[in-house]
């Protein structure tokens, strides 16, 4: 993954930094990144998400808002409104320099704020939300005890994760004023939100709020284990990878088609290069998308199962649905089929039963196990009906593959 620096004009005219996290080769989309309240761009949330979709190929602008970090302007003139025009000033800045977001994300208080910006983005496809209040004035808890002395005064220093900040009146009238489940609910978007049951910050309830009032589609990921900022690596790669999983069913354009128009076959399947890494390959059947890679250690980047993997999983698929087809007709209680592959290379004169007797021979280790309160013919049956299965009659049949050229 490789960042670029730069600035650009926030809300109030001052000059925000900004960070636009790519992947290798050509992005297959662009995302927005809002951070959490008084957190910053290199909040390791963010830093981890960023880096977890560059290596779907997404490409993430993640910015200071004004008056955080390195970003100019006094954090004490900003309000929830004002971040609601950072965001649709970050969008507009790709939009011009780049491409406009596809994906709007958000965590804590950016979720919120996100979801209050997704609007004003209309390339926006999708967005999704990590600990997010559902309510914004849900931040003033953290001082709520000096909220009457702001009021009084109009304005007041507050300690916040163990920083001062400056807290005006002004902000606590703009963030009253935002109804973020009404909002919600006039939603046209798809909305995945993420919430962890032991959040002590932003409790599970609010992602309860924003799920009842959104509408469809929606989905709800349960962060088992997180806390509110994520400080667990494992869980921003997991967000990270869900998103982007979850994102790729709703953006118009495959993967693939950013760098090039896909060839239509006939109730066939095409595979084609993305460009955003060395190897990663797009692979469309019919309606379905899913992604071909290799590992690290022979030169990919392991954003998906490499082609052997695909191979193993479709006999493993016949299989079980073979034996099922077979299960249901014949009425065995079967219950469940697990079909486990692993595929190696061995010597031809070590296998008895092999046409070939030098040189080496792929060789397929598959292990069945059924569930169920069945007799030991009926197991026996299941099983040598597991040879029958379509993909294995071709895998040991002779198989002539025709490859031409085409302009």
């Amino acid at each position: 993954m490789k960042t670029e620096k730069f600035q650009f004009p926030g809300s109030d005219g001052q000059l925000l930094a900004a960070s636009l996290d790519l992947p290798e080769g050509t992005p297959v989309v662009y995302a927005l990144f809002a951070h959490c309240f008084t957190c910053g761009q290199n909040v390791l949330a963010a830093k981890r998400i960023a880096e977890g979709l560059a290596k779907h190929g997404i490409a993430t602008l993640r910015f200071d808002f004004t008056g955080i970090g390195a970003s100019e302007g006094e954090f004490a003139n900003t309000t929830f409104s004002s971040n609601i025009g950072d965001l649709v000033l970050a969008a507009d800045h790709l939009r011009k320099t780049r491409r406009a977001p596809s994906i709007l994300i958000g965590h804590s208080l950016g979720g919120a704020a996100i979801l209050a910006a997704t609007s004003m983005i209309p390339e926006a496809k999708c967005v999704a939300t990590v600990a997010a209040p559902s309510d914004p004035s849900h931040v003033t808890h953290w001082f709520k005890d000096q909220i009457p002395e702001i009021r009084e005064e109009g304005e007041l220093e507050v300690s916040l994760a163990g920083r001062p900040f400056r807290i005006k009146r002004e902000f606590l009238d703009d963030i009253a004023e935002h109804k973020l489940t009404e909002t919600v609910s006039k939603f046209h978007k798809p909305l995945l939100l993420f919430h962890s049951p032991t959040d002590d910050t932003v409790g599970i309830d609010n992602a309860t709020h924003l799920f009842i009032a959104a509408k469809h589609p929606k989905s709800f990921i349960s962060l088992t284990g997180a806390d509110h900022l994520l400080t667990q690596k494992r869980d921003a790669v997991y967000v990270a990878d869900m998103i982007a999983a979850w994102a790729m069913r709703y953006l118009d354009a495959a993967p693939a088609a950013e760098t090039g128009t896909i060839p239509e076959m006939a109730d066939g399947v095409v595979v084609q290069e993305t460009g955003t890494s060395h190897l990663q390959q797009l692979i469309s059947a019919g309606k379905h998308r899913m992604i071909a890679d290799e590992p690290e250690s022979v030169g990919g980047h392991d954003t998906g199962p490499a082609p052997y993997d695909f191979l193993l999983a479709s006999l493993g698929a016949c299989t079980s649905m073979t034996m099922r087809l077979y299960a249901e007709r014949k009425s065995i209680p079967l219950d469940r089929i697990t079909v486990a592959l692993k595929h190696g290379r061995v010597y031809a004169k070590d296998c008895e039963d092999c046409e070939t007797k030098e040189g080496m021979i792929s060789k397929i280790d598959r292990e069945i196990t059924i569930e169920g309160n069945l007799d030991a013919e009926q197991r026996k049956k299941l099983m040598e009906i597991a040879d029958k299965c379509p993909v294995h009659r071709t895998l040991t049949s002779e198989i002539k593959i025709v490859t031409t050229a085409k302009d």
